[in-house]
């Protein structure tokens, strides 16, 4: 395989299907973060929230039986190896969250609906990509790690299933294994949720989608030749790295971030043609296309900040029981309530008066 492709478009590769899976679950499964908040405050609908917590389940459980069959070593991952910043994990997604709400989607919900034909998308994603470059390693870069140091401690691994390992004795497979089990249970206890499988079947088929990352670039890591590393789907910095491959492609080369980019926007064009939905979009409106590019410029620095966006900590260091995902997400929630919130009473900053 690597004679053919190379470790970096084997990484990639493995990106753009996991990415079509993604995108085909957010146009057909109707899988979107934002939707699901919005759907249990004000529509007394938590079906889609249901949805999210399958997808994390079953990332947790796929996660960790590759962990006991030795498919995968997440010691070394950004989510476990960086030491815990509480603080950042609340101010940026408290920021992620809010700026969420206020543009009207997350940076993979934005990627879906651009895939489907709406040109605000376009400019959400692009704002996104380099607000979120700008703090991550442009002229904001500095200050951010003064305010949020960035230090690395591979002596602890910074996930609950090993600190449950390290003070019971209990493999942290078992612990994580049980802990995605208790997920879909949760998830699937409701007659409601029930009644609809195919939003059980979505919620797999992402936290499949997840997995399938970690598992396929740690092959790639520690069979191939290039240093590449273990990873995958967050959709913040990515946004970035893809850009940034579109106006230097003949220097660099392909990554698992710009195969994940692409995938989603071919599973979202595939699910929107597929049932009929696919057509171009434009704001008519500068007012709300002000509000959207706000919003998408609070998101970028956010999930910097936090490392990680709706996706990258709400399932995919979730799905590692990292101690920075369940604060993470519920900073991403409130945030997204607060703006929400805002939204509704239309307050004057979000009317665009």
């Amino acid at each position: 395989m690597f004679e053919i492709l190379g470790d970096a478009n084997s990484v990639a590769l493995i990106g753009l299907l996991g990415g079509i899976v993604l995108g085909l679950a957010a146009r057909i499964g109707r899988f979107c973060t934002l939707g699901a908040i919005e759907d249990c405050l004000y529509a007394n609908d938590d079906r889609r929230l249901r949805m999210w917590a399958v997808a994390i389940g079953v990332a947790v459980i796929g996660s960790h039986a590759a962990m006991a069959f030795e498919w995968f070593d997440p010691s070394g991952t950004r989510y476990l190896a960086q030491t815990w910043n509480p603080i950042g994990s609340v101010i940026g997604g408290l920021m992620f969250g809010y700026g969420m709400a206020i543009s009207g989607n997350c940076g993979y919900g934005a990627l879906a609906r651009l895939g489907g034909g709406d040109l605000r998308s376009f400019v959400i994603v692009l704002i996104i990509g380099l607000s979120a470059y700008a703090v991550m390693s442009g002229p904001l870069a500095h200050m951010r790690i003064w305010v949020f140091p960035v230090e690395m401690d591979l002596s602890e691994t910074q996930s609950l299933s090993f600190l449950a390992e390290r003070l019971t004795s209990i493999p942290a497979e078992f612990v994580g294994l049980l802990t995605g089990a208790a997920l879909v249970v949760f998830a699937m206890a409701s007659r409601r949720f029930r009644s609809s499988p195919s939003q059980a079947l979505w919620g797999g088929a992402v936290g499949l989608a997840i997995v399938s990352g970690w598992v396929g670039t740690y092959w790639v890591a520690t069979h191939g030749f290039d240093g590449e590393t273990a990873q995958t789907h967050t959709f913040a910095a990515p946004l970035g790295d893809t850009m940034l491959y579109l106006m230097t492609a003949s220097g660099t080369t392909l990554s698992f971030a710009v195969g994940s980019v692409s995938g989603v926007l071919i599973g979202a064009f595939l699910g929107s043609w597929s049932k009929g939905h696919f057509r171009w979009e434009a704001c008519e409106d500068p007012r709300e296309l002000k509000r959207q590019m706000v919003g998408a410029a609070i998101m970028g620095p956010g999930a910097v900040i936090a490392v990680g966006c709706s996706v990258g900590q709400g399932i995919s260091a979730f799905s590692l029981l990292a101690y920075s995902a369940p604060v993470t997400f519920a900073a991403i929630f409130a945030g997204a309530a607060l703006g929400l919130r805002q939204l509704v009473t239309g307050l004057p900053f979000v009317a665009g008066r």
